[in-house]
């Protein structure tokens, strides 16, 4: 099991270096933040750009991969988006994850661009699509319902061979199906529930419906699967009793990966560091 951390990009870069150094001194396997203009579980909260974050964190830390959690397509063209991508891959020395999601719809209406949720998966769909093949062709030209691109040059491609890796969060069946076609890995906050049971119930049920696409899809190897553990109805960091349990059960249904949230003072994710000392302390001993 590998195990990572979700800074959100609410601090002054001042505050959040020793943050970023700390996951990677801890032993976390990857650390993530947000990539939102604004998150609707913080709306009043001060929010900095995702991609020049982990473009710092990069230069901060050496061996820690780094992350969205996740990237939409809500204000992004994918060829744009792919020459951030290079650029942060290359400055990270191959340590990108490219964490992809359908994206929610408020910084959409921030934008005066509000969509159904058809409407945005269908987007999304064709997101992930264009972007794939801009990683892994040169002069592409694609004409189609949302995007488009003309002789799109892409040198120098990657460090990472293919390409950047994708982490696609996906509940619904046709966002599965794109994650076993596209992604390395596929990502999960669960179904909602009240209790704890309620949610892993409905986590064994994603990963059984993921199981389908994948046996449906022309795989050459298995997705990783990575499970958000704070979209359970308690904070994973409440205690290190909890999170160890809840890393073991996430192991038992198959999950390679486990994300948690540095603790807040206040709020959402609040809790104390001093469970989070006490995890990576036992992190070696949880893989």
């Amino acid at each position: 099991m590998r195990c990572g951390i979700t800074i959100l990009p609410e601090y002054r870069w001042t505050e959040a270096e020793p943050l970023w150094q700390r996951a990677e001194e801890y032993g976390f396997d990857h650390a993530w933040t947000y990539d939102h203009l604004v998150w609707a579980g913080l709306p009043d909260s001060p929010w900095f750009g995702a991609l020049p974050t982990l473009t710092a964190a990069a230069m901060a830390t050496s061996t820690i991969r780094l992350g969205t959690f996740v990237s939409s397509p809500n204000y992004r063209h994918p060829y744009v988006f792919l020459r951030d991508l290079l650029a942060l891959d290359d400055i990270s020395s191959g340590r990108l994850i490219c964490g992809l999601g359908t994206g929610g719809d408020l910084d959409a209406a921030i934008l005066g661009d509000e969509r159904t949720l058809k409407e945005r998966v269908d987007r999304f769909h064709e997101f992930v699509e264009v972007l794939d093949r801009l990683f892994l062709e040169d002069h592409l030209t694609h004409e189609g319902w949302h995007y488009r691109t003309v002789d799109a040059r892409t040198l120098p491609g990657s460090l990472q061979r293919p390409r950047v890796p994708f982490v696609i969060a996906a509940n619904g069946p046709r966002s599965l199906r794109l994650a076993a076609a596209h992604g390395q890995g596929w990502v999960t906050y669960g179904k909602g529930g009240e209790t704890l049971d309620e949610w892993w119930s409905g986590i064994a049920e994603l990963s059984a419906r993921l199981d389908e696409a994948e046996g449906a899809a022309d795989r050459q190897a298995p997705l990783d699967r990575y499970l958000s553990l704070d979209g359970a109805p308690r904070y994973s960091l409440e205690s290190a009793e909890l999170f160890a349990e809840m890393v073991g059960r996430a192991a038992g249904l198959g999950f390679t990966d486990v994300v948690t949230h540095w603790p807040r003072a206040e709020g959402v994710y609040a809790g104390s560091e001093a469970v989070l000392d006490e995890v990576a302390a036992r992190l070696p001993g949880l893989r």
